[in-house]
Order: structure tokens, then C-alpha cells, then sequence
């Protein structure tokens, strides 16, 4: 599920006249989960470098230099908007190749669909189906920003003879953030006590009995140690807190003892130990669903249950129900099923837990970065150079 061995990713050279570097170090193993969308897909991550010096991947200076009007296609869903590219990022992509919208390959498919041999996928979209696939004859590679890929199809891409790249290097730090940022407001009651009491209207004293939890020199437990669970330990360690893992495979002692972390073989026995169970792993058929009442019956009814994975990855009508009978204290969720949940849905009516919208990569430096990472996949692609994140179908 990992590698221990760091990555120095990657420093570009200007491929197109006038370009300035894309340059970008990123150091950690492979990562967990990354960004929204549903559908499970069992995947497996290779990471290759060159034998450059510094340990650095670099596009060969020998690389064509093209004029604007010859760089490479890549289809986006849009730019600014709802739901389209960031202008920022546009910018950036501009720089490497030639934008198309989705609005602008549906008008006209005949000559649009000749230019494309690159799609960035940004929030998911566009959306990659076998119908796109069959009309983009020149399509090389899907560029996914972000690490997760539930929502892509790989073993129907491979297919196609398209190959997949996402942005594992990027994401890890903010989503371990924003996993302490939720342990952190939940045990301490941030959100009621902020947003509610302080600023209420009706508010006359403050009651002293208004009581969390501490974090330091709790227990954490962390199911998936990958990059970024190994990032939350980290942290953890930092306050203090004894921290357990349960993982598909040990880390090395060496990496246990520098975060102080111990493997559970069996998640039962991190559940039961845990005051804070914090959820990073990768949406597959196999975690589905993998907190349910029965894990959930094992947690301590003093613990909270702390997603930053993927909203399926719980039983959300078992958790409902652990939430109203007090199975458990709380819950704080960066990431449900679906997003955003129906108005009406009854994990908004409850006072012991909070919920972020999917913001565990939302910071300037990170959606930056993760584009940075999309445009230099495809480009290794496109110009025949070893991927450095490259996903493939199991």
C-alpha cells in the first residue's frame, strides 16, 4: 500500500519557447485518499524515477520545442465557474498546452477531437466515459488532480490504451491537516462552542460546564497508513498522543519508532483501544462500507469516529443510529456519500458532529501543486518520458 522511499518529483525545463520552469520538489511515500466521486475501483500505484542526478525526474532538454500553435490539446470541463478549472490553474495549463472546453469539443468534434490527447480532470470532471473515449482517436492521457480515482473506470481506460496519472505527492500534508483541524474542533467542541454559544444572540454567561475532551495523550488510531496517515502520525505525535495503526501491510520498524506508532494486525483491536479513529484509506470494493455497526459497537462510547477518506467508506445509517444512542461521542467527517448530503439528511441534525465540505486539499498551495503534478504526468506522456505517478488497473 506504500513505499517508504522518498520521491524528489520533479523538476521540468521550458518545453515550449518563452515557458518558464515548472518546478516542484515533492518528498513522502505513496499516498491514501484524495478527492471526491464514487465509483470503487481496486488500483494499484507504481512510482518510476530516471537515474538523474539529486534523485530528480527531468523532461530530456532534447524534448521538441513546439510553437504555441502546436501544443498538444488537453480537454477540460471549463474554465471558472461552478465547476470548472480555476482561472489560475487555466493559466498554468495554458503555458504547456492547448485548453479546449467541454463546450468547445461538443461544437465541434470533428476537428477538436484530432488536437485532444489529454484530459485534466479537475473535481472529477469532466466525466470519462466509453462513449468520450471512442471519439478522442489521439487521446494518450487522463491527467487526475488529485490522488483518489473511485470515479474513473480503469480497467476500461487501459482499453483504450490510455494511461492514468494522479497527484499523490501534493495532498498529503493539508488532508492529514485537516484530519487534526477535525480532532481537534470535535474534541474541544470548537464548532458549538464558536459558532453557537459565543456568538448567540441569547447568550448571557458562558456555563461551566460546557466540557471536551482533550487530544493530548489520547489514543489515536489511524486505519491506512499510507502517506497521508502517515502524516496524521506525525502530528499526533507532537501532542503527545499513542498512536496505533491497522494497515494491509507494516510499515518498517524503523518507520514505526520515528512516530512512535504500533500495527494492530486486526482493526477490532485499534477500535476498541482508540479515542479518536481517524479513517484514511482508499475507497475499494474491499472498504466499502467498512465501518458499520458492528466496528462502530466495538469503538469506546467516549471515542470519535474522524473520516478524511471517502464518505462510502462508512455506513452512514449505522453511524446515524451509533450518533443518536450514544454508541459513540461524536463524529467529524470532511467527506460524505453522497456530497453534499440531502437537505434532510439526519447527520445535519445532530449536534456531535461536524461536517466540512471536502476540503482537505482546499488550500491555495495545494490545488496549485496538484496541478503542477497533472500537467507534468501528461507531459511525461506525451513526450515519451517515465510517469511519475502513474496508476494502473488491478
Amino acid at each position: 500500500m506504500f513505499r517508504s522511499k522518498a520521491l524528489s518529483v520533479l523538476k521540468l525545463i521550458p518545453l515550449m519557447s518563452g515557458q518558464s520552469n515548472l518546478a516542484y520538489k515533492f518528498i513522502h511515500p505513496i499516498a491514501s485518499p484524495g478527492h471526491h466521486c464514487h465509483r470503487s475501483v481496486i488500483y494499484k500505484q507504481r512510482y518510476r524515477m530516471c537515474p538523474h542526478s539529486a534523485g530528480r525526474q527531468t523532461i530530456s532538454a532534447g524534448t521538441k520545442v513546439m510553437a504555441e500553435e502546436e501544443l498538444p490539446g488537453v480537454l477540460i470541463v471549463d474554465i471558472g465557474g461552478t465547476h470548472g478549472v480555476l482561472e489560475d490553474l487555466a493559466a498554468l495549463l495554458k503555458k504547456h498546452f492547448h485548453l479546449i472546453t467541454m463546450k468547445e469539443f461538443l461544437g465541434n468534434k470533428e476537428e477538436m477531437s484530432k488536437k485532444i490527447q489529454s484530459i485534466f480532470v479537475f473535481e472529477c470532471r469532466p466525466t470519462i466515459d466509453q462513449e468520450l473515449l471512442e471519439s478522442l482517436p489521439n487521446l494518450k492521457v487522463i491527467g487526475n488532480s488529485g490522488v483518489g480515482v473511485d470515479h474513473l473506470d480503469l480497467k476500461m481506460i487501459s482499453s483504450f490504451g490510455v494511461k492514468v496519472t494522479n497527484t499523490p505527492h501534493a495532498v498529503a500534508d493539508p488532508t492529514a491537516d485537516i484530519g487534526m483541524a477535525l480532532m481537534l474542533a470535535s474534541a474541544r467542541r470548537v464548532v458549538e462552542a464558536g459558532c453557537q454559544i459565543a456568538v448567540s444572540p441569547d447568550t448571557k454567561h458562558f456555563a461551566v460546564d460546557w466540557l471536551g475532551v482533550e487530544v493530548t495523550r489520547a489514543t489515536l488510531g489511524i486505519v491506512g497508513m499510507g502517506s497521508i496517515g502517515y502524516k496524521v502520525a506525525q502530528r499526533a505525535r507532537a501532542f503527545n498522543m499513542r498512536i496505533l495503526y491497522h494497515n494491509r501491510n507494516r510499515r518498517r520498524k524503523e518507520e514505526e519508532e520515528a512516530v512512535g506508532a504500533h500495527y494492530c494486525a486486526k482493526m477490532e483491536d485499534l477500535l476498541q483501544q482508540s479515542d479518536f479513529v481517524m479513517l484514511v484509506v482508499n475507497l475499494t470494493p474491499e472498504t466499502h462500507k467498512r465501518i458499520g455497526k458492528k466496528e462502530l459497537g466495538l469503538m469506546k462510547p467516549t471515542a470519535t469516529l474522524i473520516n478524511i477518506s471517502r464518505g462510502a467508506v462508512i455506513d452512514q445509517d449505522a453511524l446515524v443510529e451509533a450518533l443518536q444512542n450514544k454508541v459513540i461521542r461524536a463524529a467529524a467527517l470532511d467527506v460524505t456519500y453522497p456530497e453534499p448530503l440531502p437537505r434532510d439528511h439526519p447527520l445535519l441534525n445532530l449536534n456531535n458532529v461536524i461536517i466540512t465540505p471536502h476540503i482537505g486539499t482546499a488550500t491555495v498551495q495545494a490545488i496549485r501543486m496538484m496541478a503542477e503534478e497533472a500537467i507534468a504526468n501528461m507531459l511525461a506522456v506525451l513526450n515519451d518520458q517515465p510517469i511519475p505517478s502513474e496508476v494502473f488497473p488491478k
